[in-house]
C-alpha cells in the first residue's frame, strides 16, 4: 500500500489547522507524529481517515483519492479521542459491530465466519478478557483504551492511525502497545502514531514528524530505521 498526502490544506473557523501537509508513506512503516496540543497531530490523522474534509490538497491510497475516487479507506484502522462505543454493549459486542460496519477486502477485512474469533483474539491482544460480560459504560479509563486499541488492530488492516495510544496506561499497557505496533509492522501494516510521549515515538517509529501550528517543521529518522543514532533530514 501507498499512502501519500499532497499540499493537504484544512480551514476550521477562520485558522488553519493543516497547511501544506506533503507525505509519502508505505505499508511497513511505523511513522510518528509529535508536537503540542493544537499543533495538527489529530487533524492530520483525521484527514487521512477521511473523517474529515480538507480545504484543498488531497491524500490517496494506491493512487486512488479519497473523497474522489473512493469514498472511505477500505482497510483502516483508527484510535481516536472518545471513539463512539456504545455504551450498554460489552467490549465483545462492540468490536463485532464495528468488525461487520468495515467493508471486506483481501488483506485486512473481516467475513462474517471469522468476525467473531478476530473480535475475540483483538481483545486478548490487548489484555482484555473477550467473555467479561461487563457493558462499556463500565470500563475504566484504561480498559476504554485498551478497547479502542483493540477495534483499531483487528484484523491488522493495511492502515492503522493512532491518537495517543498510550493515554490512561500504565507501563505495562505502554508496553503492550509498543509491541501491538510492531507486531502490525511485522504483518505489513502502515502505522501511523500521534503522541506526546517522545520517548515511546522516538524507540518505536522509523521516521517522526514534527507538526508545529498545522505545518512539519521537522524530520528525523530514528534509531530503528537508521541503525542507531539520529539522522536530519
Amino acid at each position: 500500500m501507498k499512502l501519500v498526502i499532497q499540499d493537504l490544506k484544512k480551514e476550521m473557523k477562520g485558522s488553519v489547522v493543516l497547511d501544506g501537509i506533503n507525505m509519502e508513506l508505505s505499508s511497513g512503516e511505523i511513522v510518528g507524529l509529535e508536537g503540542v496540543n493544537g499543533s495538527g497531530k489529530t487533524m492530520l490523522l483525521r484527514a487521512i481517515a477521511g473523517l474529515i474534509r480538507p480545504t484543498s490538497g488531497f491524500v490517496s491510497i494506491d493512487g486512488k483519492r479519497l473523497r474522489k475516487d473512493v469514498p472511505f479507506p477500505q482497510s483502516i484502522g483508527i484510535l481516536i479521542e472518545n471513539p463512539a462505543f456504545l455504551e450498554s454493549r460489552t467490549g465483545l459486542a462492540n468490536l463485532m459491530i464495528l468488525g461487520a460496519m468495515r467493508k471486506a477486502t483481501k488483506r485486512g477485512g473481516l467475513d462474517s465466519s471469522s468476525l467473531r474469533e478476530a473480535a475475540r483474539d483483538s481483545l486478548r491482544m490487548v489484555g482484555l478478557d473477550p467473555d467479561d460480560e461487563r457493558k462499556y459504560k463500565k470500563y475504566s479509563l484504561g480498559m476504554k483504551q485498551r478497547l479502542g486499541i483493540a477495534a483499531a488492530i483487528m484484523g491488522f488492516p493495511q492502515l492503522i492511525l493512532l491518537d495517543e495510544p498510550t493515554n490512561a496506561l500504565d507501563v505495562e499497557g505502554t508496553e503492550l502497545v509498543r509491541r501491538l505496533i510492531l507486531e502490525a509492522k511485522g504483518k505489513g501494516s502502515l502505522v501511523m502514531v500521534a503522541s506526546h510521549d517522545k520517548d515511546f515515538l522516538h524507540g518505536i517509529a522509523d521516521e517522526v514528524h514534527t507538526l508545529r501550528e498545522g505545518r512539519i517543521v521537522s524530520f528525523v529518522g530514528t534509531p530503528i530505521s537508521q541503525g542507531g543514532g539520529f539522522d536530519e533530514a
